[in-house]
């Protein structure tokens, strides 16, 4: 596990001293930033009505990405297929991957409306994607991935062929028998070895300190949220003077077993064990703060960890 693939999910948050435009703006400027490091794909997130996320369009968002970087890979993570027709999602990606050949994801998942049709859907949209399928069929079709948190999905993704990322940050138990599952139905509907990729909530800093400052701001808005009050994130601030509840500190330290945080060398440890656990060589990384600057500061720091190629490359040219 000494080259796992950092890869990012931004569900672009709002700051309670922010606004959503300036973190839209913050989403492209971390998807070049992110690119320049090395990370190897950046999914822009589906959410609808929430004040802590501005990430209603992630199709839309995925594009502006596109034309501000050159070489990583974009998508989703993803699309909420039950709101949307097959067919619609089809032809919006389509474009995307006409445009941007090689280089777009399009992450599905299947929260947002009724699941009961989830797979026929699923499996027309896969059709759709196809040759033969709509207008414009791109020549390097959009590659396609099942998000999810559960076994059920894992073997849906493998029983059509699809790559799965599995949501640690929702579900931090069970992912390692949902990939058993996913890799056996791959196998038994392709022949073919699947991978896989763990999606994992994680805040680090230049000190142990500081990264236990932002994860408190970071649960501190879970636990609110869990408690029915929507809102932005917190700033370090506010979350200094905060008076915690006991309905608050409760439902933080739920959340605080889908956390990964800590200074660099703690954080790479932890990830490297949950990449072996779960048999996976890459990590899509969610990271959480109310400033775009400590966000973006966390993603330079893992990827200096990680000795990401671009990270290495830059080592070096500082070393002659």
């Amino acid at each position: 596990m000494t080259n796992l693939r950092l890869s990012v999910l931004d569900q672009t948050p709002v700051g309670e001293d922010r606004t959503p435009d300036q973190a839209l703006r913050a989403s492209v400027d971390l998807a070049r930033v992110a690119e320049d490091l090395g990370y190897t794909r950046y999914w822009a997130a589906e959410h609808h009505g929430s004040p802590g996320f501005a990430s209603s369009a992630p199709e839309i968002l995925a594009g502006a990405l596109l034309a501000h970087t050159s070489r990583m890979r974009i998508g989703t993570g993803g699309v909420l297929l039950p709101r949307y027709e097959p067919a619609k999602v089809a032809e919006v990606f389509g474009v995307l991957a006409s445009l941007y050949p090689g280089r777009v994801d399009l992450g599905i998942g299947r929260a947002g409306g009724p699941a009961r049709d989830f797979p026929q859907r699923l499996a027309e949209l896969r059709v759709l994607l196809g040759e033969g399928g709509v207008v414009p069929h791109a020549p390097v079709p959009p590659q396609m991935w099942l998000l999810g948190a559960g076994r059920e999905s894992a073997r849906l993704a493998g029983l059509l062929g699809t790559e799965f990322a599995f949501g640690h940050f929702f579900s931090p138990t069970g992912g390692r028998e949902a990939f058993e599952d996913y890799r056996t139905e791959f196998r038994a509907a392709t022949g073919g070895r699947a991978g896989g990729a763990l999606a994992v909530r994680v805040v680090t800093a230049d000190s142990a300190g500081r990264a236990e400052e932002l994860a408190q701001s970071l649960l501190l808005w879970r636990a609110r949220k869990d408690l029915g009050r929507d809102a932005p994130l917190p700033s370090y601030e506010t979350t200094r003077r905060h008076r915690w509840t006991g309905a608050e500190l409760d439902r933080a330290k739920v959340h605080r077993t889908a956390l990964v945080s800590g200074a660099p060398e703690q954080v790479h440890s932890v990830l490297t064990a949950l990449a072996a656990t779960h048999g996976v060589d890459e990590l899509v990384i969610n990271t959480l703060t109310a400033d775009p600057a400590d966000r973006q500061r966390s993603y330079e720091l893992l990827a200096e960890a990680f000795a990401l190629p671009a990270a290495r490359a830059e080592a070096a040219v500082g070393q002659r």
